[in-house]
């Protein structure tokens, strides 16, 4: 069935059609807008029982898995959920209520037969851990729309098998959470996309048609506000049954609906790619989905490039550098360090690599900054991370199959270059330092990492684009959602070589930028070229976080790229509401300093507006933007 998109991500950024006609969203509010509801003050970590096991999932390999956490010290170290995937479902009662397959869990039986996971909960919650459930927005699920012959899957007629959120939103989340205890929900949507009227599942008559609001290929066949509701929906009922705020929200609906421009604003993390494998080249693409979205990313809300996969495949003991690329470059990212390996059975090479405390203390670095692309080739990438203490964290990944070598500078960490820069490899403590720059051997598939120290460019403050957890694109001028083509198109481990290839599917070209244009080119105002700033489209809004600072300066204009020429630009500063400056109507090939006294002020908003502009032709930059 084909949809299409309905609304601007401007409208999108409101709650209905109704307040997108009174409130102009690009009006400043004096409020930060990116979800801090639930547990997710940094990057959440545990395990998930679907990489090891899929559906053949039961109550001894979790709990088993629990203890191996607590008893190997993982769980001191952070990891503290352990999150059932597909497999638990019985049926759903008549009466709406859902039965778990007591076969799998024992525990869940019940005198009544109504069958409860509290005594799991419980048991799981006595280890000191969090549990965490699985299910779907529509009303089937993954498995039985594409693994029709998998274990563990929902029995009964075609109404009990309907185990998913569609219709059931309240009752099952107060079910979930009041009533069992769990803490954390994963949320698939292949409820809402596998089940149209003309899906295989649906003519086999086993299950009723739910006309698809997702499409993961196209995104302006997707109905975006309409997926967006349903999960709002969700997010106040877990408000609405944990009062304590005890909750994490997991919105998995791989990057489709443009998901990653507004599932800040909802949920805890949210996927932003199809499912990962064990593959060099798969990871490389879910990594990507990610790497580039440092300013949807903050403290309660991250972008999700799926579960670990380090002991299958590319990434199992026998390919520790792969391995501990794939753990290196999901803690630099702020990604969720959620394990996916039957830990029963995983070698202790392996272990160490979760157990990695320096790479861990960076995942969950309290400032909550998503590192920041510092140099970008296809063969060669270098992250950096501002840490809360002022130091950074740096990687530098090798995407190829040869050994490279690569220059680090001190401009790569605005570190100034006539001072020494300290580092410490985060995987064997070593200690180096150098001044101005220095040069690395990078082997095949091997990402250097380390933590380091230096006098700071900015003696007394910050590049507003070393702090993208401070930074919400409300509105990042994006009308038109396309799709990324800067992102790894691997082999489809479902389709292989059928067809003619992967094309770029995951929406987001044209999304706000850290230290670059919304489409990847080097900040440029009328001539001049700028290492550090934030690159947005036109009719865009900006929330940053103040934290102490008392001055804001920063130069702004159209980016030289910009392919609507004729039409101006102004831009203004908000602190907490109220105008501290504003620009004269700037065309392209001008620029104009601003300069804000922000002493006191909790929240400033950038806004650049131009009326009857189109967006997307026209990126401009808030550049060498500076909070002193």
């Amino acid at each position: 069935m084909r949809l299409f998109l309905l609304a601007t991500s401007a409208a999108l950024a409101l709650t209905s059609a109704a307040s997108a006609r009174e409130i102009d969203p690009l009006a400043p509010s004096g409020r930060w807008s990116a979800n801090t509801a639930g547990q997710a003050q940094t990057p959440p970590m545990g395990w998930n029982s679907w990489n090891a096991f899929f559906t053949d999932v039961d109550e001894e390999k979790v709990v088993a898995s629990a203890k191996i956490m607590v008893d190997s010290g993982l769980a001191a170290k952070g990891y503290r959920y352990v999150n059932l995937d597909e497999g638990w479902w019985d049926h759903r009662r008549a009466d709406g209520r859902m039965l778990v397959r007591t076969d799998k869990f024992g525990s869940a039986r019940t005198a009544d037969g109504a069958t409860s996971f509290k005594p799991f909960t419980n048991r799981i919650h006595a280890m000191g851990l969090k549990a965490g459930i699985y299910t779907d927005l529509g009303r089937n699920t993954c498995a039985q729309a594409y693994g029709p012959n998998e274990p563990n899957l929902p029995r009964g007629s075609v109404t009990e098998r309907e185990v998913g959120l569609w219709g059931h939103i309240d009752g099952d989340i107060r079910l979930y959470f009041a009533d069992w205890g769990f803490d954390y929900i994963k949320i698939d949507g292949c409820g809402l996309r596998a089940y149209g009227p003309d899906s295989d599942t649906v003519r086999s008559g086993k299950y009723r048609a739910l006309a698809p609001l997702l499409d993961l290929d196209t995104v302006s066949r997707s109905n975006i506000p309409a997926v967006r509701r349903q999960f709002a929906a969700v997010a106040a009922a877990l408000a609405r049954y944990n009062p304590d705020g005890d909750f994490l929200l997991s919105l998995c609906i791989w990057g489709s609906a443009n998901v990653r421009a507004w599932a800040k604003d909802v949920g805890n993390i949210s996927r932003t790619s199809d499912d990962i494998t064990p593959d060099w080249g798969r990871m490389l693409t879910n990594f990507d989905t990610s790497a580039k979205r440092a300013l949807y990313a903050h403290p309660g809300s991250w972008n999700d490039p799926d579960m670990l996969f380090i002991g299958k495949g590319d990434f199992d003991a026998d390919h520790l550098t792969e391995a501990r690329s794939h753990f290196a470059l999901w803690a630099m990212i702020n990604a969720p360090l959620l394990i996916g390996s039957d830990l029963r059975k995983t070698p202790k090479p392996l272990m160490d690599i979760f157990g990695n405390a320096a790479l861990i203390a960076v995942n969950q670095d309290p400032g909550g900054h998503q590192a920041v692309v510092a140099y970008d080739t296809d063969d060669l990438q270098i992250f950096v991370k501002t840490l809360a203490d002022g130091t950074k964290a740096v990687a530098l990944l090798n995407r190829s199959s040869q050994p490279l070598k690569a220059t680090l500078t001190a401009a790569h960490l605005a570190f100034r270059a006539d001072a020494a820069v300290e580092l410490t490899d985060l995987w064997t403590a070593r200690r180096s330092s150098f001044t101005r720059e220095t040069s690395l051997a990078i082997q095949p598939r091997e990402t250097l990492v380390f933590r380091a120290s230096g006098k700071r460019e900015l003696a007394d403050g910050m590049y507003l684009s070393e702090l993208p957890g401070d930074v919400n694109p409300a509105v990042d001028g994006v009308t038109d959602p396309i799709a990324d083509p800067t992102i790894h198109r691997a082999i489809s481990p479902w389709e292989g070589t059928h067809g003619g290839g992967s094309r770029p599917i995951y929406a987001g070209w044209g999304g706000a930028q850290a230290d670059a244009t919304p489409f990847g080119r080097q900040l440029q105002i009328a001539g001049q070229r700028y290492a550090h700033g934030l690159g947005v489209l036109a009719n865009s809004r900006l929330e940053v976080r103040n934290h102490n600072y008392r001055r804001f300066t920063v130069t702004v204009g159209i980016d030289d790229s910009a392919t609507e020429a004729k039409r101006p630009v102004t831009f203004a500063v908000y602190g907490d509401g109220r105008l501290l400056a504003t620009s004269k109507p700037i065309g392209r090939g001008a620029s104009q300093r601003l300069d804000a006294p922000i002493a006191a002020v909790r929240i400033l908003e950038l806004v650049a507006t131009s009326p009857g502009a189109t967006n997307e032709r026209l990126p401009i930059a808030w550049a060498d933007a500076q909070l002193r």
